[in-house]
């Protein structure tokens, strides 16, 4: 049951093959079976049990709420949840539980998710693991074999995450196949009063059709996306991508994003300006952790940061505030943001040219063992990881990743499409036949074995080691 897509375990549970309570006790299960994986920072047992017996009332009942009656849900613990406790992963918020929730936590749990807990991150997301500033929910999702889904800035409230790049950041949707993203996402978009950079116009998103005709569609590809340090067998997938597009009528054209070398200073700059007045907030006077340094006020401020951030977000704190001094601000914050203004003119300049879709790979490589991870820096790793993902985000558009094959050492490969803005539906449109055509093989959850290793359900992959 584990395995399966939202949709058929939705119909599971309408048809009482499985009840709330027995899905949420077998996802629980396998929590603590792969404890060893540090996956999550809170599980909220009780309160998880508590909303699947709501659930099976409801269905006894017949009064089911939706698709996602009954669905065990995880929740990035950035995202702010009632009466649990949110830290982002840092010693700064730990023992922080806030007293409302997160607009697109709260719409989850209207419709009868029960939440299972709070997810694992890089302190204050400050990486690349839902919510998504640069790539952190397509990175993760074409590592791991799921479909990783960025909506259109505005599309869906921010409200209740806690901000890192408040002009980027935007709440991302893992799951196993498109269709299931679709479900979220038609539940979680729209207006909230509550954040004035949605969109105010009502959104109606309407069910993904079955059958698609791609040869009506133009499909670019950025010749700039092309670099020396893509892997050959993501090149390759991507060449077999477009080809398949071609075989099927679509017109696939190589296109131009002149600006993209820029991205990732560009990208920088202005995410570690914003993290700068993001954290300033963070002074151990009015919540979070406070330092017991008392020898003065600014002694207690230094203390409380150092204690409460680690090396990675004091140094991007560090570089923000260097970029918004008054003697840089011009050279730095200023010429970035016009960049990112032409950034976003070609993306519009590409699109208006009749694009429908662009294709690009997702990563330059497959994941890499730890000990490769961990020879480079983190600003390094993360140009190299957000190289071909960030660029949407500071234009503010909608990009999917598709899981599409197995790489020769059997790990998940994934490729992404990008839309024009608001056009999230035609986006996952065209995913979800492409999906169809790569057919990439599911990992089945209820085959995990006691050692940690997963099989795949048509069985070309027989185990993949997660111990270490």
């Amino acid at each position: 049951m584990l395995g399966r897509t939202l949709r058929e375990v939705s119909a599971a549970l309408k048809q009482g093959q499985v009840t709330p309570t027995e899905l949420c006790k077998k996802c629980l299960s396998l929590i603590k079976k792969t404890k060893y994986l540090n996956a999550y920072i809170t599980v909220s047992e009780e309160v998880a049990l508590k909303q699947a017996e709501e659930s099976e009332r409801r269905y006894k009942q017949g009064q089911s709420l939706g698709d996602l009656d009954g669905i065990p849900v995880a929740v990035k613990d950035n995202f702010s949840t009632a009466g649990i406790e949110t830290t982002c992963a840092s010693n700064m918020l730990k023992g922080y539980i806030p007293p409302y929730n997160a607009t697109v936590v709260q719409k989850l749990l209207d419709q009868g998710a029960l939440l299972m807990g709070k997810t694992n991150l890089d302190e204050f997301a400050m990486g690349a693991l839902g919510s998504d500033t640069g790539g952190s929910t397509r990175n993760p999702a074409a590592h791991c074999g799921l479909v990783g889904f960025k909506p259109s800035y505005g599309l869906v409230s921010r409200h209740g995450l806690i901000p890192l790049v408040n002009s980027m950041d935007v709440p991302g949707i893992f799951t196993r196949c498109v269709d299931d993203t679709a479900i979220v996402l038609g539940i979680l978009a729209g207006h909230d009063p509550k954040d004035s950079t949605t969109v105010q116009d009502p959104i109606k998103l309407s069910r993904i059709p079955s059958e698609v005709d791609v040869s009506r569609l133009c499909i670019g590809i950025p010749k700039e996306y092309l670099v020396p340090e893509l892997s050959s067998e993501i090149r390759s997938l991507w060449s077999q991508a477009a080809d398949l597009f071609e075989s099927e009528g679509a017109k696939v054209i190589e296109v131009s994003l002149p600006h993209t070398c820029y991205s990732i200073v560009c990208y920088h700059v202005l995410c570690t300006s914003e993290v700068a007045s993001n954290m300033a907030r963070f002074d151990g006077l009015q919540y979070g952790h406070r330092s017991g340094i008392d020898v003065s006020t600014e002694a207690m401020y230094a203390a409380t940061r150092q204690e409460g951030f680690n090396d990675v977000v004091r140094g991007r704190i560090l570089s923000g505030n260097f970029f918004l001094l008054k003697e840089n601000y011009e050279n730095y914050f200023v010429k970035a943001q016009k960049v990112r203004r032409l950034i976003l003119r070609d993306f519009v300049n590409v699109f208006d040219s009749g694009v429908d879709v662009l294709l690009t790979p997702t990563t330059l490589t497959e994941a890499v063992p730890y000990l490769e991870f961990i020879k480079e820096d983190n600003r390094t790793r993360s140009a190299q990881d957000d190289i071909f993902t960030q660029a949407v985000n500071m234009a503010g558009l909608p990009a999917v990743s598709v899981p599409v094959a197995l790489s020769n050492q059997g790990l998940p490969i994934g490729l992404q499409f990008i839309g024009r803005a608001f056009c999230d539906q035609q986006l996952l449109t065209v995913a979800k036949w492409f999906e169809k055509q790569v057919q990439f093989p599911v990992i089945q959850l209820q085959d995990l074995m006691d050692d940690g290793s997963l099989v795949l359900e048509n069985g070309k992959l027989t185990s993949v080691s997660l111990t270490q």
